[in-house]
C-alpha cells in the first residue's frame, strides 16, 4: 500500500478559497505601492550562498536553506573535511547556492548589478516568497511570502515618513485599523552601547534586547550576561526597560540617557523630527509608539527601525518591519548608497484578518452563475450565452456533465454560487432562458436575444 503523502513541516497547501483572501491581501498592498510611486522587481529564488552568507548576522545565517551542488559532489571533498566532521567547512564544499531568506539582500545584489540602468533615487516593490530554516509555530512559517518596498539613494528623513504613512494606508484599506507601528533607531541602540561600556559587544546587546517581549526582562539579562555583558553594564541600561509616558516624554528621557553619546544623540533627534512630522500630518487609523527595545536583529539596519504589531486582542508577532540601511550595497562594491525598506508579512496579516472577521463576504466567490448541463443542444445553447456574459466581465461556467439536476444543484451550493440558469426543451423553444436565486429561491425569465436586463439585474445584485 502506499505511504500517504505529506509536505514539509513549515509549508502549506493552499485552497482557491484561501488564495483569494491571500490575493485580496497582496492587491491591497500592491494598489498601494504603485500610489506611492514604487516600481515592481522580481529576482531568482536561489542565489550564490555569497551572496546571502554574512548579511543577516550568526542567528540568521543558521537559518538560510542551503541547495546541494549538483551531480557526485561528495567525491570533490577532500579526505580531512570529510572527516573533520565539520559541519561549515564541508557546507562550503557541496553547496554554494542558497534559497532566499529576505528580498532586501537580492534587492541590494539587484541594484549594483544593474546600477547602470537605474535612475536614482529608485524606488522599488517585490512580492515573492522567501525561505527560512526556523521553528515552525503559529504565524512563522519556513515558506512565506514578503511584500517588500525600498528606497535607495535617498538620505532624507522625509523617507521614513512616507514609509509609516505607507503602513498606514495599508492596513487601513485592510480594515486594520488597530495596529501599531513601532519605532526605534539603531543609533540610539549603538549610544546605549557606547554608554554603558559594551560599544564592541552591540550585536550581542541588540539582539538579547530584541527578544524582550518574547523571553521577558529576566531572559533578556540571562542572554546578556551569557553573551559576556557585565553586570554592571547590564545594571546601567536598567532605565531603558520601563521607559514609560508619551513618545515625547520618552524622547526626552533618552536625551538624558545619551547626552554623552553622539552617535546617540542624532538618533533621538531623528526619531523627533519624524514623530513631529507625523503629529502635524496625522495618520488614519494606526497607532505610532516609540520602542527603545526595538532592535531587529539584521545586522544591515544603520537608522531607523520600524516593527508593526496586530491589534492588541491578536496574540501573534509582528506583521510588519523594516528600517534604513545606509551601506548595504557596499556589500556588493557600491559604496555610499543609502537605503530604507519596509515589508508587510502576508502570512501573519492573513491569520490575523481570519481571526477577526475583516475579509469581504464575497471573496471566495469564484462563480457568479452558473448553467445547467441539459443535454447537447440545451449545453451549446448555453455555451453561446455564456461567452456574451463573459465579455461583459461575469463569471459564469456550465456544467460539464448532463448529470442529474439534483446533483448539479449540489455542486452550485458547495461552491456558493449565487445564480443558476436553466436551459430546457421550453426555453430553446421560446429562445429564453431562467434564473434562479440561489438564496431566496425565486426565478425570473429573460429573453436570451437581449441580455441587458439581466446584467442590470446581476449588476443591482452583485453591488
Amino acid at each position: 500500500m502506499a505511504q500517504k503523502p505529506s509536505i514539509p513541516k513549515g509549508t502549506r497547501d493552499f485552497s482557491p478559497a484561501e488564495i483569494e483572501k491571500r490575493n485580496f491581501i497582496i492587491q491591497t498592498i500592491q494598489k498601494h505601492f504603485k500610489n506611492f510611486g514604487f516600481q515592481p522587481i522580481e529576482t531568482p529564488a536561489f542565489e550564490n550562498s555569497e551572496t546571502l552568507m554574512g548579511k543577516y548576522g550568526d542567528e540568521g545565517d543558521r537559518l538560510i536553506f542551503k541547495i546541494l551542488n549538483s551531480g557526485d559532489f561528495i567525491s570533490k571533498v577532500d579526505d580531512d573535511t570529510y572527516n573533520s566532521k565539520n559541519s561549515k567547512e564541508l557546507t562550503r564544499k557541496i553547496s554554494d547556492k542558497a534559497l532566499r531568506y529576505d528580498l532586501t539582500v537580492p534587492f541590494a545584489r539587484y541594484v549594483v548589478m544593474h546600477q547602470n540602468e537605474i535612475d536614482f533615487p529608485f524606488k522599488r516593490y517585490q512580492i515573492q516568497p522567501v525561505w527560512r530554516a526556523d521553528r515552525p509555530q503559529k504565524g512563522r512559517f519556513r515558506e512565506f511570502y514578503q511584500c517588500d518596498a525600498d528606497v535607495v539613494g535617498a538620505n532624507s528623513l522625509l523617507q521614513e515618513i512616507e514609509f509609516i504613512q505607507l503602513y498606514d494606508a495599508v492596513f487601513t484599506d485592510l480594515s486594520l485599523k488597530k495596529a501599531t507601528i513601532k519605532l526605534n533607531n539603531r543609533k540610539i541602540l549603538s549610544g546605549i552601547a557606547e554608554v554603558i561600556g559594551e560599544k564592541q559587544r552591540l550585536v550581542d546587546f541588540t539582539v538579547a534586547l530584541d527578544k524582550l517581549d518574547k523571553i521577558g526582562k529576566e531572559g533578556v539579562i540571562n542572554e546578556m550576561l551569557n553573551k559576556g555583558i557585565s553586570p554592571k553594564a547590564i545594571e546601567k541600561a536598567q532605565p531603558l526597560f520601563s521607559l514609560s509616558g508619551t513618545n515625547s516624554e520618552q524622547l526626552e528621557q533618552l536625551r538624558i540617557f545619551l547626552k554623552d553619546s553622539k552617535e546617540g544623540s542624532k538618533g533621538v533627534e531623528d526619531l523627533a523630527f519624524i514623530l513631529d512630522a507625523l503629529d502635524e500630518l496625522g495618520l488614519n487609523s494606526a497607532q505610532l509608539t516609540l520602542d527603545v527595545t526595538l532592535a531587529r536583529g539584521l545586522n544591515y539596519y544603520t537608522g531607523t527601525i520600524f516593527e508593526v504589531a496586530p491589534p492588541a486582542e491578536i496574540s501573534m508577532g509582528s506583521i510588519g518591519g523594516g528600517g534604513r540601511y545606509d551601506d548595504l550595497t557596499g556589500i556588493f562594491g557600491l559604496k555610499d548608497m543609502s537605503g530604507i525598506g519596509i515589508s508587510f508579512g502576508l502570512d501573519r496579516i492573513y491569520l490575523v484578518m481570519e481571526e477577526l472577521g475583516l475579509f469581504p463576504d464575497n471573496i471566495g466567490q469564484a462563480l457568479d452563475i452558473l448553467f445547467l448541463n441539459f443535454g447537447a443542444r440545451e449545453a451549446m445553447a448555453s455555451l453561446k450565452l455564456i461567452g456574451k456574459l463573459r465579455k461583459e466581465g461575469v463569471k459564469a461556467d456550465l456544467y460539464p456533465d448532463s448529470s442529474k439536476m439534483q446533483k448539479q444543484m449540489k455542486y452550485a451550493n458547495k461552491r456558493n454560487v449565487p445564480f443558476v440558469v436553466i436551459i430546457g426543451d421550453r426555453e430553446l423553444a421560446d429562445n429564453s432562458f431562467v434564473v434562479k436565486n440561489m438564496s431566496k429561491g425565486d426565478q425570473k425569465t429573460y429573453d436570451s436575444s437581449d441580455i441587458n436586463e439581466f446584467l442590470q439585474d446581476l449588476k443591482l445584485f452583485l453591488n
